[in-house]
């Protein structure tokens, strides 16, 4: 499916030695997508990450695990300008998930996730996209944002440096289109979304378009979630 000039380097982190092995088998049946490293916790991880500086393009992170959970090793990781973060959960929407989400990870798939769909979310992932059904993002929006919940002030002033093409952009990724959805709606071309996609994370300091989903429901370009 994913075939890059170089293959996607992946970490994966789990402390089920079984479900660790089987994960990488999946991966690794990609030619676009390479496991460099397996390892068993979060302290682990932050370890190898700290070894083997730009090694790792994504980290996929169970979320329960003992000692280092997934949530504070994927807020260490972001902390540290480290690669991007897909969280690997048993049940959708669980606090794990939430609080990984609140933490700067990419997004979230559930455990029993089909291989091709997982090969796509990590791809998908590892290009900036947010790895969250539409339905899920809602609900994710739901609990991040509580009812009734005006504008965040300090959201204005990151959002008074986008321009009004980068704001109608920003709405569009707040509803969960992605860049052939707002191209149509827009008219404008593809290529053209992405780059003010580009502009936008980059201008609201965000990492992924998860990350912009919610920013933009904080700052109140978008009706509260129902």
């Amino acid at each position: 499916m994913s075939e890059p000039d170089e293959p996607i380097r992946l970490l994966v982190v789990d402390d089920d030695g079984l479900f660790r092995e089987g994960i990488a088998m999946i991966l690794e049946s990609d030619p676009g997508l390479r496991v460099v490293a397996k390892v068993a916790d979060g302290r682990a991880a932050l370890e190898h990450l700290e070894q083997h500086p730009g090694e790792v393009d994504l980290v996929l992170m169970d979320v329960d695990m003992p000692g280092m959970d997934g949530v504070e090793t994927t807020r260490r990781i972001v902390a540290a300008d480290g690669p991007r973060v897909l969280i690997l959960t048993t049940f959708a929407l669980d606090e794990y998930a939430y609080g990984a989400i609140s933490a700067g990870a990419s997004g979230f798939l559930l455990k029993d996730t089909s291989p091709d769909a997982l090969i796509a979310a990590v791809v998908s992932a590892h290009n900036g996209t947010a790895v969250v059904s539409p339905e899920m993002t809602r609900q994710l929006v739901s609990s991040m944002v509580p009812p009734g919940h005006g504008p965040d002030p300090q959201l204005q002033e990151p959002l008074a440096a986008l321009t009004e093409r980068e704001l109608e952009v920003l709405r569009l990724i707040g509803l969960g289109r992605n860049n052939a959805e707002i191209s149509a709606e827009l008219f404008i071309a593809e290529v053209t979304v992405k780059t003010h996609v580009g502009r936008v994370l980059r201008k609201l300091g965000a990492r992924d378009r998860i990350q912009a989903v919610v920013f933009a429901h904080r700052a109140g370009l978008l009706p509260p979630q129902g």
